[in-house]
């Protein structure tokens, strides 16, 4: 099996066909199971014929994009013999050390990108930042300021937690919301963090660090009166994070009554 060329892999998984490729593979080898064809092998991959499929490519383009992963060790291809007659068919996989690879390389640019900014925060204030500190600044400068009121209501405070949402898929989590108390509090449950190995070793940093991101990013959506918690592999490799708004809802505005087209006054 070829070694894993991570520069190859994350240039060739920019493609968004290619990275969907990748996740139908993963996906059926974590399921075991067949909802994409009546020949799907589950845990031991899938042919280039059932990604076609899949895809709703014809299946020599998708043998261009299965050759090009499996020259660069994102997928291992290998024949299996199927009952009946018949040649073997190849199979495309996704090797264990790929989840690392390919999950965290854009995961690992933005924190190396964040360290970096702390750095040049620190040398240019002559005093330490702290991981809380680090995430929070991170998030003002790189997620764009609404200039949303604060929520009123509980529906509109989960909107903003949407947003965050959108934060965290961007660092390389798949987050999981659920809500408590009547909508004020978010728990977000958080899988496969693609900083784990680094997390076990730091944890204090890596979570101080997602603390301030967390907060700073629910700031910058409108929503300063938030509290975070976060609580590092609570169940093996799942974080959680309880994400809750501070302060009581206020009344929400009744709508205006529309008006009839001919008291609209011209601009």
């Amino acid at each position: 099996m070829p070694r894993v060329n991570d520069d190859t892999a994350t240039v060739l998984l920019a493609s968004p066909i290619r990275r969907r490729i990748v996740e139908l593979i993963r996906e059926a080898q974590r399921r075991g199971a067949d909802d994409i064809g009546a020949d799907a092998l589950g845990s031991e991959g899938l042919t280039a014929a059932q990604l076609a499929k899949a895809v709703s490519l014809h299946v020599t383009t998708v043998r261009f994009h299965l050759d090009q992963l499996e020259s660069a060790g994102v997928l291992v291809g290998s024949a299996h013999k199927h009952p009946g007659a018949g040649r073997p068919r190849k199979v495309y996989s996704v090797p264990d050390e790929v989840e690392e690879t390919t999950d965290v390389a854009g995961a690992v640019r933005l924190l190396t990108g964040l360290l970096a900014e702390t750095f040049t925060t620190t040398r240019r204030q002559q005093r330490l930042v702290s991981p809380d500190e680090a995430g929070f600044v991170w998030a003002e400068n790189h997620v764009p300021e609404s200039d949303a009121p604060a929520a009123r209501t509980p529906g509109e405070w989960l909107g903003k937690v949407g947003g965050l949402l959108d934060v965290l898929e961007d660092w390389g989590y798949t987050p999981e919301l659920a809500t408590s108390e009547r909508g004020r509090t978010a728990r977000i449950d958080l899988p496969h963090c693609p900083f784990r190995a680094l997390a076990r070793e730091n944890t204090e940093v890596v979570c101080g660090i997602h603390r301030g991101l967390i907060a700073g990013t629910m700031h910058q959506l409108g929503e300063p009166d938030t509290d975070v918690e976060l609580i590092p592999f609570y169940d093996n490799d799942i974080c959680l994070a309880h994400v809750r708004r501070t302060t009581p809802f206020g009344p929400a505005d009744p709508p205006s009554a529309p008006r009839p087209p001919q008291e609209k006054q011209d601009d």
